[in-house]
């Protein structure tokens, strides 16, 4: 028999929300808690067990909410605390559970912290932030923001420069001060007491930064690169234990860390000991599609499946009975799965979202569903600069377009495919003007194909994606193998299929999934006897698997 420990975070199926774009309650064209409040039995039917929110604290939304001004107040344009309250009540009820974002790498530069720090040096918060004189002339390093430009940022009062990894209105908190983490512990209790289930840390593998050296420099790139010296070091590690042992281990919490780096790290992050956290993101599968370019993430490179299988497996392989892992292939951050890693043409959307589905749902880890992919929302491909509201598009824009060193359709191109604003398009509700979002003018556009693609749709449909995911889901409650079974690949060198087993004691789920639009050969489930689970087709070709097929066969022994 299978010995691993099991954990209600393991086999729970987690549903992002981003709050701002779910649903808008009161007609200011912005979503809001009360909205999602009125949906949670959207999602109680469709089977998820934990909720995550995007940031809902008080911000200035530089960064769309990772900007934090005040960590126990609720941005004004969300509601009140009166609201949040009822909104984790009515989770609770449902038998659900809430996952607050934690941005405790940075705060907003309206924080009241902030506010103190920059009153200059003899200020008790001074330390609670990174202050640095600067260097011949310029700020302290080479290092490059995130979010393009430097990371430093010069206050013209005292003639210092403070550290932003991302904006300018997003300074670094100084985890070296343990009066910054006493501020941060006792902040995460608050929330704790207040009944929440658990804790997604943004960006949480940056806090511990050892030196302040400048970083290597990409050729053609403009900027050094902070990582060494600011990620998944000795100290991050150290202030993540100190965090479990004042915190963490005292409730019953999902915990996991946007950390990015390798299978390593994550060994480190989410062990089996849990003496730091539950889970962790990987990006390989997300990043190593980018063509290396200076620009970054700024490409056109498409998701050959050889690109996109490697850091998979490798996840699954390296973590399996070693650490937990998590399964993605959207969030806030990326753009629509569909319209990136399938296909979003009329002819091939739904079969391809659900050949995704089954993915991310027989994979070994805990699945998340980022609002709309369960209806297969599709990316908005803007076609003007004008239309982009991210910060991380006008930076971008600012530093390659207006300077000259790219062509402004190339960068538009890059936009359409992989900007963040193409997952932030409100929700897709029903066929009303808006999409149902909201009765007064979206916050960002909606995407004009809702009467195609929207919710009451889906859910009056049985062969919809929503039922498709429903199902998924099911399964998963279901079949402990889906959940605990060991991963073995397949196929490995096959260019269009996807395929692996998940083996639990006499239990084998073998999975096959074409990666193409083209009808391809394929006798893995041919030969393999047992019960088909599901499938995104009604009907099998001997030998074949038809455009973005997906079959799921378990065999008992």
């Amino acid at each position: 028999m299978n010995s691993e420990k099991r954990a209600w975070w393991k086999e729970a199926v987690v549903y992002q929300i981003y709050p701002r774009s779910f649903a808008d309650s009161n007609g200011d064209g912005i979503g809001d808690l009360n909205g999602i409040t009125a949906h949670l039995d959207y999602l109680k039917n469709l089977g998820i067990d934990v909720i995550w929110v995007s940031p809902i604290y008080a911000s200035p939304n530089h960064d769309n909410g990772y900007d934090i001004a005040d960590y126990r107040a609720i941005m004004k344009e969300f509601g009140t605390m009166a609201d949040f309250d009822r909104m984790l009540s009515e989770i609770h009820l449902r038998g659900m559970k809430l996952v607050m974002d934690l941005v405790a790498n940075h705060t907003s530069d309206e924080n009241a912290w902030f506010v103190e720090s920059r009153k200059g040096p003899d200020n008790p918060y001074r330390d609670f932030y990174i202050w640095k004189d600067g260097k011949a002339g310029g700020p302290p390093n080479n290092w490059g923001s995130c979010f393009s430009g430097s990371a430093w940022e010069k206050d013209e009062k005292s003639g210092q420069y403070y550290l932003h990894l991302f904006t300018k209105e997003q300074p670094d908190l100084n985890w070296a001060n343990p009066k910054v983490r006493d501020a941060v512990f006792d902040m995460m209790t608050w929330w704790c007491e207040k009944g929440i289930d658990g804790f997604r840390m943004d960006v949480i593998g940056m806090i511990g930064k050892e030196n302040y050296d400048d970083g290597p420099v990409r050729p053609g790139a403009l900027y050094g690169d902070f990582a060494p010296s600011c990620q998944h070091t000795q100290t991050t590690h150290r202030y993540l234990r100190e965090m479990r042992e004042r915190v963490l281990s005292k409730y019953d919490l999902l915990t996991v860390g946007e950390t990015s780096g390798t299978t390593d790290n994550a060994l480190i992050y989410a062990n089996e000991d849990e003496s730091e956290l539950n889970m962790v993101f990987g990006f390989e599968h997300n990043d190593g599609l980018n063509d290396g370019t200076p620009l970054g993430k700024w490409s056109d490179h498409g998701a050959p499946l050889r690109d996109v299988r490697a850091p998979l497996n490798r996840w699954q392989m390296d973590l399996q009975g070693r650490a937990w892992n998590t399964v993605y292939l959207g969030n806030h951050d990326q753009p629509r799965q569909v319209s990136r890693y399938g296909c979003d043409s009329e002819l091939f959307r739904a079969v391809s979202a659900k050949m995704l589905a089954t993915l991310i749902h027989t994979l070994r880890g805990t699945p998340y569903v980022y609002q709309g992919e369960e209806l297969g929302m599709t990316n908005i491909y803007f076609t003007d600069i004008s239309q982009y509201q991210d910060v991380e598009n006008h930076n971008a824009w600012k530093q390659w377009v207006e300077s000259g060193l790219v062509d402004a359709q190339d960068m538009l191109r890059y936009f359409a495919r992989i900007s963040r604003d193409n997952a932030r398009t409100p929700m897709q509700w029903n066929r009303e003007k808006n999409a149902g979002f909201t009765t007064g003018t979206p916050w960002l556009p909606v995407n004009q194909n809702y009467l195609l693609i929207n919710a009451e749709d889906q859910v009056n449909d049985p062969d919809s994606i929503y039922h498709y995911y429903r199902r998924l889901i099911a399964l998963r409650h279901t079949h402990d193998v889906i959940v605990y079974g060991r991963f073995v690949p397949l196929m490995e060198d096959s260019d269009e299929v996807y395929a692996y087993q998940r083996i639990l004691d006499n239990q084998v789920l073998t999975v096959a999934l074409n990666w193409t639009d083209r009808k391809v050969p394929c006798a893995l489930i041919d030969e393999t006897e047992g019960e088909e689970l599901i499938s995104n087709y009604p009907t099998h070709q001997k030998g074949f698997l038809q455009p973005y097929e997906a079959r799921v066969i378990l065999n008992k022994n």
